[in-house]
């Protein structure tokens, strides 16, 4: 996990479940996201007049880009829990710049090249809330850019079974610990890794898994607005619609 999730919620939706302003009204549901795109994120930030923090829905390019960092070739859209508070390209963003990733669930794969069969895995209920990190970096243009990274950990999930990473998940009523924007020292950061893995082990095991079209693997030549793009393959299916030409192969996680 993760290189392809799903936020099927709309800006209504999403900014009720976690009492937060709306600074990204364009939003539509999308059931394919990939590296690059962006998402909504929820994040605390100061009020720049009065310094007050006030949480907000706001859009983020999934390819997080400190303003430290050169122009990479790859993707950064994943941060491993293992090193999120210690190596240098996520510490500073961990310490101060947590946010949510709001999903509905997210896409895994198994099988050969050219015969990738896709998996939609998902929790209990339509919203899950993944730990992540952001930062934001002046353009050339004079624009900010805010860019997020999800944060994952070995599979305690379904995904198991596909993939051997999972994102860290947090449970609904306890994002406020999260979000709090107090930065971390060092043991703070520590101590914000440990409840993590706690939370999350206690989200892991309602998310299921169930096979979905192929058709799904190729990111470039889907509709991202198509709902229809998690519904379950039938076992009837046989080889499964659209899986007669060979798929994009699909973004492995870390």
């Amino acid at each position: 996990m993760c290189g392809r999730y799903v936020v099927s919620q709309k800006v209504t939706d999403l900014t009720d479940v976690f009492d937060a302003e709306d600074d990204f009204p364009e939003w539509e549901p999308r059931y394919s996201l990939a590296p690059t795109d962006v998402v909504p994120i929820v994040r605390e930030r100061a009020d720049r007049e009065t310094g007050e923090f006030t949480r907000r829905l706001e859009p983020a390019v999934w390819n997080f880009h400190p303003s430290f960092m050169k122009e990479s070739k790859r993707p950064q859209f994943n941060s491993r829990i293992e090193t999120v508070a210690t190596n240098g390209l996520w510490k500073g963003a961990f310490a101060s710049g947590r946010c949510i990733v709001p999903m509905r669930g997210y896409y895994e794969w198994t099988g050969e090249p050219g015969k990738k069969r896709a998996h939609y895995l998902h929790g209990s209920g339509e919203l899950l809330a993944a730990a992540g990190i952001s930062t934001a970096r002046k353009l050339d243009d004079g624009n900010w850019q805010v860019s997020t990274s999800i944060i994952t950990r070995e599979a305690r999930d379904a995904s198991g079974e596909v993939h051997d990473r999972m994102p860290v998940y947090v449970p609904l009523d306890e994002v406020d610990h999260y979000l709090d924007p107090a930065k971390l020292d060092a043991g703070g950061m520590q101590a914000m890794v440990d409840w993590l893995v706690a939370a999350s082990d206690r989200v892991a095991p309602t998310i299921t898994e169930y096979e979905v079209d192929p058709r799904v693997n190729n990111h470039r030549r889907i509709d991202p607005g198509d709902p229809t793009l998690i519904e379950p393959l039938g076992d009837e299916a046989g080889a499964a619609p659209g899986s007669g030409a060979a798929p994009e192969q699909p973004t492995l996680l870390d």
